[in-house]
């Protein structure tokens, strides 16, 4: 059995030494369990971490956040059952999923659906999670709410326009080009250019409402739209931006009652993850909700994982996912 393993960051991607090599003994505390890893996506946050963009990161590790598989070690009332999970300590701060096998808290695991196969599972956590952890801190849309969802072909957003439409939100979703929303959702959502006057479309179809909840996944380039198109007391979620700093009417926030509020999935951990993505699993057992599709030509063996890495930082379309069996 084997992991990936990573001994300092890289410059470049040309520079990155992701590096195959066998896996040490396995040993677990009581209150821990050995998982089998099956699948274990490869998410933009897990090549940035490998190339240095993350402070806070240890070297050497062994990278990767998401993860589904089997329990082999633990508690018999858990042996043989099939979960999955995520956690921004997770290939961060100690070694992470790209490997064969995990040791994680008990509490870390969560059972899979029945409906979900392990790749998919393995596809699921970061985006889901920061979806949910977002709108969560904002306050669920409640029915008949107005969400507006800024990139909303991007993985996050995708879940987040899934998420509100099934608690009853009327959702628009802002990509680029006049490309369709590329997404599931149990309930119709509305697409609109990004050249477009976001703001304008958004009040002309809710009766000069705006909207209740703007979930901003770029950050600075929507920021004035984003503002603009919000209901009074609206809410706004920033979990990324491409400039630090923007212009900000601090008369139209306090006028307009708004709320913004900041979401790192990093800074939840195993546990606390998994406790996340435990309030989702309802949604997908009922099929409200689905996992995004893992397409065999986005499957990479564990010793092709920089080829994986090298698609995902080239903006694959597709979920790309490492398989270890």
């Amino acid at each position: 059995m084997s992991r990936l393993r990573v001994l300092r960051k890289a410059a470049t991607i040309e520079d990155l030494e992701l590096l195959l090599e066998p896996e040490p003994p396995c040993t677990r505390a009581d209150d821990e369990v050995l998982v089998e890893v099956r699948t274990a996506a490869v998410n933009p946050s897990d090549v940035k971490a490998t190339l240095g963009s993350m402070a806070h990161a240890v070297w050497p590790r062994t990278p990767g956040r998401d993860w589904a598989g089997i329990v082999r070690e633990g508690p018999s009332d858990l042996l043989g059952q099939e979960v999955f999970g995520s956690g921004g300590d997770l290939g961060i701060t100690r070694d992470g999923t790209h490997a064969h096998h995990l040791v994680l808290p008990r509490d870390a695991l969560v059972t899979k659906p029945t409906s979900m196969t392990l790749a998919e599972a393995g596809a699921l956590g970061v985006p889901f999670v920061t979806a949910q952890e977002g709108l969560r801190r904002a306050g669920l849309p409640r029915p008949g709410e107005v969400v507006l969802v800024m990139g909303g072909n991007g993985r996050v957003g995708q879940a987040a326009a899934q998420i509100a439409a099934m608690h009853g939100a009327t959702v628009f979703v802002v990509t680029r080009g006049n490309t369709p929303y590329a997404g599931y959702a149990c309930a119709p959502v509305r697409t609109i250019d990004a050249s477009d006057d976001v703001a304008g479309t958004i009040r002309a179809a809710t009766d000069g409402h705006g909207a209740d909840l703007v979930y901003n996944t770029v950050g600075s380039p929507y920021f004035a739209a984003a503002n603009q198109a919000m209901a009074a007391g609206g809410r706004q979620i920033f979990i990324s931006t491409q400039e630090r700093t923007v212009p900000f009417d601090i008369f139209a926030f306090y006028r307009g009652r708004h709320t913004y509020v900041g979401v790192d999935s990093l800074a939840l951990d195993s546990r606390a993850t998994a406790a996340v993505l435990r309030d989702l699993v309802p949604g997908f057992a009922s099929g409200q909700l689905k996992p995004f599709e893992v397409r065999d030509a986005a499957c990479y063996p564990l010793d092709r994982a920089a080829e994986a890495y090298c698609a995902v930082l080239a903006g694959a379309r597709d979920r790309v996912v490492l398989r270890m069996g």
